[in-house]
C-alpha cells in the first residue's frame, strides 16, 4: 500500500482477488462503507480547517513578533574625533548606534588622566583625590561576569569621583598568571608543533610567551574599553614588564635579607599536573559525603574516594597484628610508623614493639601520641610523615625518617619496591590487591572525606617534601588584623571582618617557590666555596643563599659573606619562580615605580579604595596590606569594598558544563540560541556534558540573549549589588534595562522637540514663582534623587541609586511629567517657557545623575541638549556631578499631595481597562467628603484629566455624581466615579463580559477535575500543583471582577436585577 492510499482505500483494496477482480459486496457491506467513508471526509474537511486557521495564526504570530532593527551609527568619523550629533535622532534606542566613536574620543581628550585640565600632581586638589588599582586580571584572560561586575562597580566609582573634581587616577594593568599562560601555550606548542617547553628549553620557551603575549594581551583591554571603564591607559602596567619585575627582585632581596624570606625543606601542597607547588589557598576542599567517583588528571577512568580501607600490619616476633585504618591506601608504601593513644587499654602492651611493612622488607616503631582519636576506626593510626600535614608533625615530633613515595610527576619512587614507576591511583588498586594475596587486608567502607583538589589543574593536591622559599607572615599578618581593628583599614560589608581575621590569625607561612619558568625568577642564588677550609652547604642553610638584581651582585656579597676572592666561589640560580601572587600584593606601589621615589609613588601612594570580589581577600588583598605595610610603611588603601559573586538567574554557580556562563560581550551585542550551542561544541566538554549544557541553554535562552548593551549591563549589574555574597543574574533584567534606555532616549527625543532649536536655558535655574504644583512636584522629585545619590555614593549603596535614578526617570519624569506637558505644548500654552526651563533641569539633572552607571547614552544625549552658558566642560564625564545643596526643591507634604492624585488616577486607569474603554474619554467626578480635600483636588483637576485620558474631571463635595456610573475608593475621604452611561452600550458589553466568564468557568472546572483525581498530590511535582493553584486562584479573581463588572454595567443600564 502507497504512504498517499486512504483507510476506505485500503479497506477496498482488501477486497480485490489477487487477479484484480471485484468480488461483490452486500448492502451492509456498501452501507457501512459509506458510513464510514463520510466520517473520513469529515474528518479530513476538520483537520485541513485546523491546518489553515493554524498557518493563519502562525502568520500572524510571526507577524505580530516584531524583528528588532539594529540601527548603526554610519557618519565618517575618525577614531579619536568627537562623534556628530547633528541631525534627527533615530527613531528608538540602539546600542549599536548610541555607544559607537565615544570611547576613542574620551581616551584621546585624556578625560581619564588625572592631569586633564592642567593639573600638577605635586600639588593638593582641594576637591579631594580618588585612587583605585584594577585587581589584574590575566593576560591569558577574557572578559567574564566577574570582571564585568569589578568593571561597572569601579567605573561607576571612578566617574562619580571625577564629575566631582577630584583628581582621578583608575589604574589598569594585567597579570602574568604564571601557571595559567605557561600552560596555554604549552598547549599550543604541543598542538601546533608538537613541541614541549623541554624540548625548546627555558630560554626560547619564555621568548615564546611573551610572542603569544604580545599577540593576544590586548584582548581584555579591548573587552574592559567596550564595557565603557574610565582607566588612565597610558599608566597601564603588566606584571612583567622591566618596572615591575625590578620592584619584585627588590622585594625579595629585602624581604630574604632582614629574614622575613627563608629556605626550607617541609611538607607543601604540590599539583603532579603542573608539577610544581601551589599555596595553601590555592587548595579547593571539596567535602564527600561518601563513595565518590572523581575525574583526576592523567586518568581515563574516575579515582574512586570517600572510602576508609583497613588492612593489618603484623606485630614483629609475634602472631599478633594491629588493623589500621586509612583514605589513601597507596601511601602505605611509605609509612614509617603506627600510632595509638597512650590512654588506649588495646594498644598498651604493645609498647616498645614494631611491625612488619609487607612490601618494604623493614620494621616500623609503634608510637604512643595523644593526637589520635581512639574512636576513629580501629584506634590505629599509619604514619606517613612524607605526604600528610598531620603525619609530618607526628614525625617531627617523634623524631621519625620521611620518605617521598612519589615523583614530580605523580609515580612511585623506588621506595615503592614492586610498586615502582605506577601512578599513584594505579598504585591504589595495585597496592589493595597484593595486601588481599596477603591476606591483610580486612575490608572497606564509606566514609566522608574531605578531598584536597589544585584550584588550577582540577588535580588531587600531593603533599610533598621540598625545600622551598617561605614568607614568615607572622608579624605583618599581626598588623594587617591590627589595622581593621583600630579603624585605619575599613572593610565593606563588615561581615567579611570575621572571615578576615580567622585566616590571619591562623595563618601559615606562605610558600613562594613554583617548578615553572614563566614568571618572576627567583633572584637566589646557592653558594659553593672552592675552598677546602670552608665546608659545603646544606640546601635550607641559609648562610649559602645570596640573592641580588644581578648574577654580579650576588657573586660580591657570597665573595664578601666567605671572605675569598670571587674566582673561588661558584653561584647557581635558583631554578624556580615566584608566586604569582607574590608579584601581586606589590602592586598598588610597584606599578608607581618603587623602589624609587617617583612623583607618581609620592601622590598616588597610599591609595584610596580597593574594590574586588570577596573570592579573593586572602589571595590578593591580605597580601596587599602585608605586603604595603611591611616595605611602605603604610596601607596600601584606607578602604575595601568587596562585591557580590555572580551566579545564574536560578542562584547556581556558573559552570560549562550547565551551560550558564554568560560571556557579558553576548549580553552586549546578542547572540542566537545556536551561535550558544556553537560556543558549547568548540569547548571541552565531553558530549554527554554538551547535551546537558544545551538543554540548560534552550531553557534559560530560548530565543538566544538579546542585544542588551552595555548600558544596561552595568546599570543592572550595579542595582542587584544589594544581594550580600551572591547575585543571582537574570538576563531578562538587563533586558529590562535596556528598555528603560529606550524609554529615556524617547523621552530626550521628545523633549527636545519640546524646547524648540531655539531654545536657551537660564545660566542659573530659579523659580519664577509662576510653576505650577507638577512643575513643583518634580523640582522636588529630583531634589529627592540627587539627595539619595549624595547619600548612598559614600557607603556604596549601589542599589539605593539606582533606584533613586531609574524611579525619577521612569515613574516621575516619564510616566507623569512629560505626559502632563504634552497637552499644554500641544496647545501653544502661556505655560510652556516655564515647562521648557523645568523639563530642561529635569533631563540635564537626571543624565548627569545617571552618567557614572550609563556613561554612553548619558553622553549620546547630554550632547543634544543645548547649554546653560558657553565654556561649559565637553564631556558629560567631566561635567559637575549634581549635589544636594543645589537641589533644594524637596517638598515632602507636595510630594504626598501627589502621591494622592496619582492614587486617583490610578483608579481612573484601572476603571477604563475594567470597562475596556480603549478610546472613549468618560467623564470623571471626584467625590469628597470634606472640603480640604475637594479644595486641594480643583488645583489638580487638568492632571487627573490628562494623565488618566479621562473627559472632564469635576470635584463634588458630598454632592452625588449622576446616574450611571462605575466607582472605586480612592480614600476614606474621596471616591472615584466614572460615567459610564452614554458611553458604553451595556448590553453589548455586559454579553462579551458574560461570554468570558463562560469560558473562565470552563477552564476552571477543567483543572479542578484534574487536581481531584487519585494520586495528584503525590504523583504530580509540587511546582506543577503549586502553579496549578495559583491558576485556580487568579481565574476566580478574574471571575469576581467580571461579575462586579456585569452588576455595574446593569446599574448603568437601569436595570435593578
Amino acid at each position: 500500500m502507497s504512504t498517499g492510499t486512504t483507510q476506505a482505500e485500503a479497506g477496498t483494496a482488501a477486497q480485490l482477488t489477487e487477479s484484480g477482480d471485484d468480488v461483490p459486496k452486500t448492502p451492509a457491506q456498501l452501507k457501512k462503507e459509506a458510513k464510514r467513508q463520510a466520517k473520513l471526509d469529515k474528518f479530513n474537511a476538520k483537520k485541513a480547517k485546523q491546518a489553515v486557521t493554524q498557518q493563519g495564526k502562525t502568520e500572524v504570530k510571526k507577524k505580530d513578533k516584531k524583528v528588532r532593527t539594529v540601527i548603526t551609527y554610519d557618519k565618517p568619523t575618525k577614531p579619536g574625533e568627537k562623534k556628530d550629533v547633528s541631525g534627527v535622532m533615530p527613531d528608538s534606542y540602539s546600542p549599536s548606534y548610541v555607544e559607537a566613536a565615544w570611547y576613542p574620543w574620551w581616551e584621546q581628550s585624556g578625560f581619564f588622566k588625572p592631569e586633564y585640565g592642567g593639573r600638577d600632581l605635586s600639588k593638593p586638589n582641594p576637591k579631594g583625590q580618588f585612587m583605585m588599582v584594577i585587581p589584574p586580571p590575566n593576560v591569558t584572560g577574557s572578559l567574564h561576569l566577574g570582571h564585568a561586575l569589578t568593571s561597572a562597580v569601579q567605573d561607576a566609582l571612578a566617574r562619580w569621583h571625577r564629575m566631582r573634581g577630584e583628581t582621578v587616577l583608575w589604574n589598569p594593568g594585567c597579570d602574568h598568571a604564571g601557571i595559567a599562560t605557561q600552560v596555554v601555550v604549552e598547549k599550543k606548542l604541543w598542538r601546533e608543533k608538537k613541541l614541549t617547553r623541554h624540548d625548546l628549553g627555558r630560554e626560547k620557551f619564555v621568548d615564546e610567551v611573551w610572542k603569544w603575549k604580545n599577540e593576544k594581551g590586548d584582548t581584555i583591554y579591548n573587552q574592559l574599553r567596550l564595557m565603557g571603564s574610565s582607566y588612565d591607559w597610558d599608566r597601564a602596567c603588566f606584571t612583567m614588564e622591566p618596572k615591575l619585575y625590578r620592584a619584585v627582585t627588590e622585594a625579595f632581596i629585602r624581604l630574604m635579607e632582614d629574614g622575613t624570606i627563608y629556605r626550607s625543606n617541609r611538607l607543601i601542597n604540590f599539583s603532579c599536573t603542573l608539577k610544581s607547588a601551589i599555596s595553601d589557598i590555592e587548595v579547593e576542599k571539596r567535602e564527600l559525603p561518601g563513595r565518590t567517583l572523581l575525574s583526576v588528571p592523567g586518568y581515563k577512568e574516575k579515582i574512586e574516594f570517600g572510602v576508609l580501607v583497613e588492612f593489618a600490619y603484623q606485630i614483629e616476633g609475634s602472631d599478633e597484628e594491629v588493623v589500621v585504618a586509612t583514605t589513601r591506601i597507596e601511601t602505605m608504601l611509605g609509612d614509617t610508623a603506627v600510632a595509638v593513644h597512650p590512654e588506649d587499654d588495646r594498644y598498651k602492651h604493645l609498647k616498645g614493639k614494631r611491625v612488619k611493612h609487607p612490601f618494604r622488607d623493614c620494621t616500623l616503631p609503634i608510637i604512643f601520641d595523644d593526637f589520635v582519636d581512639r574512636e576513629f576506626g580501629t584506634g590505629a593510626v599509619k604514619i606517613t610523615p612524607g605526604h600528610d600535614h598531620t603525619d609530618y608533625e607526628v614525625g617531627k615530633r617523634h623524631n621519625l625518617e620521611f620518605l617521598t613515595l612519589f615523583n614530580d610527576t605523580g609515580l612511585v619512587t623506588k621506595v615503592g619496591g614492586q610498586f615502582e614507576g605506577q601512578k599513584r591511583f594505579d598504585a591504589r588498586k595495585a597496592v589493595t590487591e597484593a595486601l588481599k594475596e596477603r591476606g591483610l587486608f580486612k575490608g572497606i567502607k564509606e566514609n566522608p572525606m574531605v578531598v584536597p583538589i589544585c584550584s588550577r589543574s582540577k588535580d588531587i593536591v600531593e603533599p610533598m617534601l621540598k625545600s622551598q622559599w617561605f614568607v614568615d607572615c607572622g608579624t605583618m599578618a599581626e598588623e594587617a588584623v591590627k589595622a581593621v581593628e583600630q579603624g585605619d583599614l575599613k572593610i565593606i560589608p563588615d561581615m567579611h571582618i570575621k572571615t578576615w581575621n580567622n585566616w590571619l590569625k591562623n595563618i601559615r607561612d606562605w610558600c613562594i617557590s613554583r617548578q615553572l619558568w614563566w614568571g618572576h625568577r627567583i633572584p637566589a642564588y646557592f653558594v659553593t666555596v672552592n675552598d677546602a677550609s670552608i665546608p659545603a652547604g646544606e640546601d635550607t642553610d641559609m648562610k649559602y643563599w645570596v640573592c641580588g638584581h644581578t648574577e654580579e651582585t650576588a657573586l660580591d656579597k657570597a665573595a664578601a659573606r666567605f671572605k675569598v676572592s670571587k674566582d673561588k666561589i661558584s653561584l647557581k640560580w635558583d631554578e624556580d619562580v615566584l608566586d604569582t601572587w607574590f608579584s601581586s600584593g606589590l602592586f598598588p606601589f610597584s606599578i608607581f615605580g618603587w623602589p624609587d621615589k617617583t612623583t607618581d609613588l609620592a601622590a598616588f601612594y597610599p591609595g584610596t579604595l580597593l574594590e574586588t570580589g570577596h573570592d579573593i581577600l586572602f589571595f590578593w588583598v591580605a597580601r596587599m596590606v602585608m605586603m604595603g605595610t611591611k616595605l611602605m610603611g603604610d596601607l596600601p588603601f584606607k578602604e575595601v569594598y568587596l562585591h557580590a559573586m555572580v551566579r545564574d538567574a536560578h542562584g547556581r554557580k556558573m559552570s560549562k558544563s550547565l551551560g550558564n556562563v554568560i560571556d557579558p560581550v553576548d549580553v552586549i551585542r546578542g547572540i542566537t540560541l545556536e551561535d550558544l550551542h556553537k560556543l558549547l561544541e568548540k569547548g571541552n566538554l565531553d558530549p554527554k556534558e554538551v547535551a546537558k549544557a544545551k538543554a540548560g541553554q534552550k531553557e534559560d535562552y530560548p530565543d538566544g540573549i538579546p542585544e542588551c548593551g552595555t548600558d544596561a549591563l552595568r546599570f543592572a549589574l550595579c542595582a542587584y549589588t544589594a544581594q550580600g555574597r551572591d547575585i543571582n543574574l537574570d538576563v531578562l533584567r538587563v533586558e529590562g534595562y535596556r528598555r528603560f534606555c529606550n524609554k529615556m532616549w524617547n523621552a530626550t527625543k521628545f523633549a527636545l522637540n519640546v524646547l524648540g532649536e531655539n531654545f536657551k536655558p537660564l545660566e542659573e535655574f530659579k523659580l519664577s514663582g509662576s510653576e505650577h504644583a507638577v512643575d513643583l512636584w518634580i523640582l522636588s522629585r529630583l531634589s529627592g534623587a540627587v539627595s539619595k545619590c549624595e547619600e548612598g555614593w559614600p557607603s556604596y549603596d549601589f542599589p539605593g541609586i539606582t533606584t533613586a535614578i531609574h524611579s525619577f526617570w521612569l515613574y516621575a519624569l516619564c510616566d507623569v511629567y512629560l505626559e502632563y506637558a504634552k497637552p499644554f505644548v500641544q496647545q501653544g500654552h502661556e505655560r510652556c517657557d516655564i515647562i521648557r526651563q523645568v523639563l530642561y533641569t529635569c533631563l540635564d539633572t537626571g543624565l548627569r545623575l545617571i552618567s557614572p552607571f550609563m556613561p554612553f547614552i548619558s553622553e549620546e544625549l547630554h550632547q543634544r541638549l543645548p547649554r546653560r552658558a558657553s565654556g561649559c566642560p565637553p564631556s558629560i564625564c567631566v561635567t559637575a556631578y549634581p549635589e544636594k545643596e543645589d537641589f533644594t526643591w524637596y517638598n515632602p507634604e507636595l510630594e504626598q499631595t501627589m502621591d494622592f492624585v496619582q492614587v486617583i488616577v490610578n483608579k481612573t486607569r484601572s476603571m477604563r481597562s475594567d470597562y475596556q474603554l480603549t478610546k472613549q474619554r468618560a467623564d470623571v467626578y471626584l467625590r469628597c467628603t470634606d472640603a480640604d480635600t475637594a479644595a486641594t483636588l480643583k488645583d489638580y483637576t487638568q492632571t487627573v484629566k490628562t494623565l488618566s485620558s479621562s473627559g472632564e474631571v469635576k470635584v463634588l463635595l458630598n454632592d452625588a455624581p449622576p446616574a450611571g456610573c462605575a466607582m472605586q475608593t480612592a480614600s476614606e475621604k474621596c471616591e472615584v466615579h466614572m460615567l459610564l452611561r452614554g458611553v458604553v452600550d451595556t448590553s453589548q458589553e455586559i454579553t462579551k463580559l458574560e461570554q468570558q466568564m463562560e469560558r473562565l468557568a470552563v477552564q476552571q472546572s477543567k483543572l479542578k477535575e484534574k487536581m481531584n483525581v487519585d494520586g495528584y498530590e503525590t504523583k504530580v511535582p509540587e511546582n506543577v500543583r503549586k502553579m496549578n493553584s495559583e491558576k485556580v486562584s487568579s481565574t476566580e479573581e478574574e471571575i469576581r471582577k467580571l461579575e462586579e463588572a456585569v452588576k455595574t454595567f446593569k446599574l448603568v443600564a437601569g436595570d435593578s436585577a
